[in-house]
């Protein structure tokens, strides 16, 4: 019987909630809030994705993104060197690495993000995505709001999102 892969896991504690880091090979692969409704379902998906089980322990690339967490929410980083693996269909990646072009402290709308991919009419398509996102903060789907300024959804919750939106203003 073929080996399972092994996607290192570690509880990070944040000003706003707690979150979950997850690690495959030498790449962030989650970092997810632990109270997200979609818990089941993102973790689901990396381990069929990436046909690997979780492990509670820590990596390198864990650790690294904790201090990179650590200076973020003190206020003394603004872009992120960890690297990424996003593990999703093309669409999600598509959409996920268009979360990496929004630039610390701004915000766009579904609705630009939709025009940005070349797809203005899949706004929803988008935002459904975006709430797929395992890389939080990293990926920072928390600079997406609704066409009106709203802060719509947000996996850790409305007030992280307002959290990390006011920290970054």
């Amino acid at each position: 019987m073929k080996e399972k892969n092994i996607i290192k896991v570690k509880r990070y504690e944040s000003p706003c909630g707690v979150l979950l880091l997850g690690s495959f090979g030498d790449k962030l692969c989650l970092c997810d809030w632990q109270v997200e409704k979609h818990r089941g379902h993102v973790d689901r998906r990396l381990k069929r994705v990436l046909r690997a089980e979780f492990e509670e322990g820590t990596s390198e690339v864990i650790e690294k993104a904790a201090s990179e967490l650590d200076e973020f929410f003190a206020g003394k980083r603004k872009t992120f060197d960890v690297p990424l693996l996003f593990a999703g269909t093309d669409f999600q990646k598509n959409v996920w690495n268009e979360l990496l072009k929004i630039p610390f402290g701004k915000t766009i709308s579904y609705g630009e993000m939709a025009q940005h991919i070349g797809m203005p009419k899949a706004v929803r398509a988008v935002a459904n995505a975006n709430g797929a996102n395992s890389l939080s903060i990293f990926a920072p789907c928390h600079r997406v709001i609704g066409s009106d300024r709203s802060l719509t959804g947000y996996g850790g919750g409305l007030p992280a999102k307002k959290f990390l939106l006011e920290l970054e203003s």
